[in-house]
């Protein structure tokens, strides 16, 4: 990834005010030293991510997808995979963390690590940098954590944070309660080791990252700069990242690149031009019409074809992009199934319902089994009446049977009642 003009924001924006414009910037040390760091010049920034799963969700998409903005525009990542605060635990207001073994936080550094790979550029004049804070938290003696680092946080104002408030009354271990330390700690050495201007992070941790940018000036160095972005928000009350078959994971082999691209199309019309500010990277003129067109046309669901096609690709790659779409066409009759991978194809049956047969009955039999009807007799009138399909083909006898050779990729079949209900049936011998 190359930085270029085109990388740039467009037309009449600096990169502060696109960030602005696309509501990236929630709360900030101040707009006027953002705008001089960030629109004057090259800057280190990091961001963080703490290794409490084996893989990222969409969740994350903000933090990394600005990563990349701010590199284009560039500016110098420091991508932070927590190998010492992944095995603490940034407070949750509910409850104490369950503590992960050691060894099972590196192997999700690892992972993390490598799942940032593809979205920055570590070559470059502002090449990223992968680090982990465990090499220099991990060589800190108690003491000298204790003296060096605990002697700069005044207790009155960690109690002041709105998580630590609410856990005071259920009770808050000292290992979680030390976390602010932690990350604080990790800005300065950041700041010393690199030359780290600017940490940015979710809301959520506003005061987590504020505290460091306050210890950076304790401590005698600086001056450093911070934001935060917004919490994503879905307009419907539901958790953001999450669907039925629960969060909505970065990793192929935990969300397959149909259902990630499913995800995005599926995005409700109130949030979809919100969601397109905060995670493309086509430009502002580029969005206006997107938004434009989206608001007088929405049953064509322009914006969230964009978004789910820009982000699959970014995340999955153009080939797993291009067969996912082609994937929601031919399920409902408008591509051909036999082009589906039999990955994808899987996914995309799964996703709407795959049911396990070891041996094949007829077509109503089928129908029923698949629950698509409630009932045989059902599933005979509406053959009758043209409305089954099996791998697109309608069915018009109510004794027709498939045959092996009928078999998608010798195992699936893609049955379809009217024009939008569908399920999958995989043959297990």
């Amino acid at each position: 990834m190359t930085v270029t003009e085109s990388n740039l924001p467009h037309g009449r924006d600096s990169l502060t005010e696109d960030l602005r414009w696309r509501g990236l910037i929630q709360d900030s040390t101040g707009l006027d030293e953002l705008r001089e760091l960030l629109d004057g010049g090259r800057a280190s920034f990091y961001v963080g991510f703490d290794p409490t799963a084996p893989s990222l969700h969409v969740g994350h998409l903000m933090q990394v997808t600005t990563a990349r903005r701010l590199q284009l525009a560039g500016h110098r990542p420091l991508l932070l995979v927590g190998g010492a605060t992944g095995q603490i635990g940034d407070p949750k207001e509910s409850a104490e963390r369950t503590l992960n073994p050691p060894e099972v936080v590196a192997g999700w550094v690892q992972r993390i690590r490598d799942q940032l790979a593809p979205f920055v550029s570590y070559t470059g004049e502002n090449a990223a940098q992968p680090v982990n804070n465990l090499d220099w938290t991990g060589e800190m003696s108690v003491v000298e954590f204790l003296r060096d680092v605990g002697k700069h946080f005044p207790v009155n104002k960690m109690l002041a944070r709105e998580v630590v408030k609410a856990r005071l009354e259920t009770g808050i271990s000292f290992t979680e309660f030390s976390y602010q330390l932690l990350q604080a700690h990790d800005f300065f050495e950041l700041h010393r080791r690199y030359g780290c201007q600017l940490q940015y992070g979710g809301s959520d941790q506003w005061g987590n990252i504020t505290a460091g940018v306050d210890y950076i000036r304790r401590r005698g160095a600086g001056p450093v700069q911070a934001f935060v972005t917004p919490l994503v928000t879905k307009s419907d009350g539901t958790k953001f990242g999450k669907t039925e078959g629960g969060a909505v994971w970065l990793d192929p082999e935990m969300t397959s690149p149909y259902a990630f691209y499913q995800f995005w199309l599926n995005a409700d019309d109130r949030d979809v031009v919100r969601y397109l500010r905060y995670f493309s990277f086509r430009s502002r003129e580029e969005l206006e019409e997107l938004e434009k067109a989206t608001a007088e046309r929405p049953q064509a669901r322009l914006a969230q074809r964009a978004l789910a096609e820009e982000l699959t690709t970014l995340v999955h790659g153009e080939r797993e992009m291009a067969q996912a779409v082609a994937a929601s066409q031919a399920l409902f009759g408008r591509g051909a199934l036999d082009d589906l991978s039999p990955e994808t194809l899987r996914a995309a049956l799964t996703e709407a319902g795959l049911v396990h047969l070891t041996e094949l009955p007829d077509v109503a039999g089928l129908l029923k089994e698949s629950g698509l009807v409630p009932s045989t007799k059902e599933a005979r009138r509406v053959i009758v009446e043209g409305g089954a399909y099996v791998n697109n083909t309608r069915i018009s006898e109510v004794d027709a049977t498939v045959a092996p050779e009928d078999l998608l990729h010798g195992r699936y079949l893609v049955l379809r009642r009217g024009k939008r209900s569908f399920a999958g049936v995989e043959l297990r011998k």
